[in-house]
């Protein structure tokens, strides 16, 4: 049975914007037990839901290395004295490489690795830290109804692609595929909405004649969002956790 958590748009504001990945960094950090988190890696931290999540839960944490490749998402990453900022591509494997000298013990990674240019490049790198991950990555099922109607393909990757990589790198522990729904007054806010959330990865695919058809024929008064959650081991290193 799926699940299907539904939101209702109350003002248009960056915290409105990126409703659906706070959802998803709430989520994601509710599966974790393990009380003492150790040094831990956030790739693609945003401006810092993942780590807000762990102090309001009460974990313990020794170092927490808050990884983005916006300079500006990092400004607004929570500073404190267990913070460290890094500027980073999880595309770049020589930057992944670096990861290890931190010797993490845990890694999450919520609403980002669906932008990896390779993902099994980046699986392999990130298994090869050793530590017990949690991540949260959008499919294709994100954008549906309107990718249907506009005769595009997703531009990301498919629920079974990405447990399919997912599976060659790591043991899974726990999988589970949730589906958000965020309403809209108007199809107006909701094209405005997929410009300024992230979600589409910035791209314009459609022309402006093309774009106001769509709006003029959207059946619905919400967008539809897919992810896939993950508690993984790597499976060619002994975890720490």
């Amino acid at each position: 049975m799926k699940a299907v958590k539904e939101f209702c748009r109350f003002a248009s504001s960056y915290s409105h914007y990126s409703i659906i990945q706070r959802q998803a960094a709430e989520y994601l950090v509710s599966w974790i037990r393990e009380p003492d988190l150790g040094r831990v890696i956030d790739l693609g931290c945003g401006d810092g839901e993942i780590y807000r999540q762990i102090k309001r839960r009460g974990f313990r944490v020794e170092t927490f290395f808050a990884v983005d490749l916006a300079e500006s998402m990092l400004t607004l990453h929570p500073k404190e004295a267990m913070v460290r900022s890094l500027l980073g591509d999880f595309n770049d494997y020589d930057f992944l490489e670096s990861l290890k000298e931190f010797s993490p013990k845990t890694l999450l990674s919520s609403s980002a690795l669906q932008w990896s240019r390779d993902l099994e490049m980046t699986l392999d790198s990130l298994s090869h830290l050793g530590c017990r991950s949690y991540f949260s990555i959008f499919t294709d099922g994100t954008f549906s109804t309107l990718h249907r109607l506009a005769g595009i393909d997703s531009p990301i990757r498919s629920f079974e692609e990405t447990e399919a990589s997912l599976n060659a790198h790591y043991r899974i522990r726990r999988l589970e595929r949730v589906h958000y729904r965020l309403h809209f007054e108007t199809t107006r806010e909701m094209f405005r909405y997929i410009k300024h959330s992230g979600v589409s990865g910035g791209e314009a695919r459609l022309g402006y004649r093309e774009a106001k058809e769509l709006m003029e024929c959207y059946p619905l008064d919400y967008l539809e969002f897919e992810l896939l959650f993950a508690e993984l081991e790597p499976k060619n290193s002994l975890s720490r956790s």
